[in-house]
């Protein structure tokens, strides 16, 4: 091993030798020229950790890094190794930090399938799957940038509310990765990104769409046109304000008559409990019970649930001249009628079993036809009106 001060011209004059050697730096102590039998040399750095052991890292093959290249990097790590860092130590671990697709299994092993319903754990694995993977798979986690995820929401324009759900689902993983030691703190690139302006769904039915509905429904039920379960689930949405998901998989033993209410075992927020109007109770009270399923609207053949009316709802709208309403629509519907009669949005987040506040905000809306009907009453401007029914809010 001998000692010499480096130059290109040294380096390309050494010759191979039957087994390996070094080639020391004077002007950097610990670095070295390592030649190979084979005649290929690289730049290495030699030192001892803090247990004392020597250590030898490699920097690059000679010729592809400068040589005062090679001196830079080898002073900076023998820094780290008088800070008590090992540099060695630090790559190993570098090369074993997850790509952002391995990360993607973690996640959902660890947090989805643990804390999520079924439906957003599908959600996400069909947005790791078709977006995430195919761009963004390959990168390491703790190299992954803004402009990486900048680049994927910018290529999903075309569909930006499925661009904002990805952009989410980064966040979280991203935030996660930072919980869990494979990025600093405080490092998430998906800050500063802008989602895409979010379409707001404000439909909400008129009482002239609803008597149209609740015409159409009687029709269908007198002439037998659609199952009674269909009819029966769409009008416990419209009285209700349930999700279209709880009213179907709704079981009898969640079905407490005495006290007209619903006692959801579960839904999208966990355990909650749905007030019933006469109404509602009324339709649950004509059901008749299954001796085979414990579900309020069995599926055929008595497996499961009912599923999937979305169909014969489609046929329904358009019947009663609503072709632009969702299902979902009704729940919205709902909230709408509340707050046009003065209820509370505390209220109202409860009637819904809403476990947020801001959730209830959404529904702080009223359809235009309510609000053109109470502008023309109050510009009527008749006393009565505004001693008793202003105060009222009907």
């Amino acid at each position: 091993m001998s000692k010499v001060k480096s130059t290109y011209a040294l380096l390309n004059k050494a010759k191979p030798k039957a087994s390996r050697y070094l080639l020391r730096d004077t002007l950097v102590p610990g670095l070295c020229c390592r030649i190979f039998p084979s005649g290929c040399k690289s730049f290495i750095v030699e030192y001892i950790n803090e247990c004392r052991q020597q250590k030898r890292l490699t920097i690059g093959k000679v010729g592809a890094i400068p040589l005062e290249e090679a001196r830079a990097i080898a002073q900076e790590w023998l820094v780290q190794v008088s800070k008590g860092i090992d540099p060695l130590k630090v790559k190993e671990e570098t090369r074993q930090r997850p790509t952002v697709a391995e990360f993607a299994e973690r996640y959902l092993r660890e947090h989805a399938e643990v804390k999520k319903k079924p439906r957003s754990i599908d959600s996400d694995r069909s947005n790791l799957r078709n977006h995430v993977i195919p761009n963004l798979g390959k990168i390491r986690l703790d190299l992954i940038t803004r402009q990486d995820i900048q680049r994927l929401h910018s290529r999903m324009h075309k569909t930006p509310g499925a661009a904002n759900h990805v952009l989410c689902l980064l966040s979280k993983m991203l935030n996660l990765a930072e919980k869990w030691g494979e990025r600093p703190d405080n490092s998430n690139p998906c800050r500063h990104i802008e989602k895409y302006p979010g379409k707001v769904m404000e439909r909400f039915l008129s009482h002239k769409e609803f008597a149209q509905l609740a015409k159409v429904l009687n029709e269908v039920e007198q002439k037998r046109l659609c199952h009674p379960n269909i009819i029966n689930i769409i009008r416990l949405l419209i009285f209700t304000g349930c999700r279209v998901g709880e009213i179907i998989a709704l079981t009898w033993s969640e079905v407490d008559m005495e006290n007209s209410r619903l006692l959801l075992a579960d839904s999208k927020t966990g355990r909650k409990t749905i007030h019933l109007s006469t109404a509602a109770t009324d339709i649950l009270a004509l059901i008749e019970r299954s001796e085979t399923s414990p579900y309020v609207f069995p599926g055929r053949y008595g497996r499961g649930h009912m599923n999937r009316i979305g169909h014969q709802w489609l046929k329904l709208r358009k019947r009663a001249g609503l072709d632009d309403v969702r299902l979902h629509d009704l729940r919205h519907s709902f909230a709408s009628i509340a707050v046009g009669q003065g209820t509370s949005l505390p209220i109202i987040g409860k009637l819904l079993g809403h476990s947020q506040p801001q959730t209830t905000a959404r529904y702080a809306h009223l359809d235009a036809s309510p609000v053109g009907e109470a502008t023309n009453r109050i510009s009527r401007y008749e006393p009565s009106f505004l001693a008793s029914d202003a105060r009222t809010g009907s």
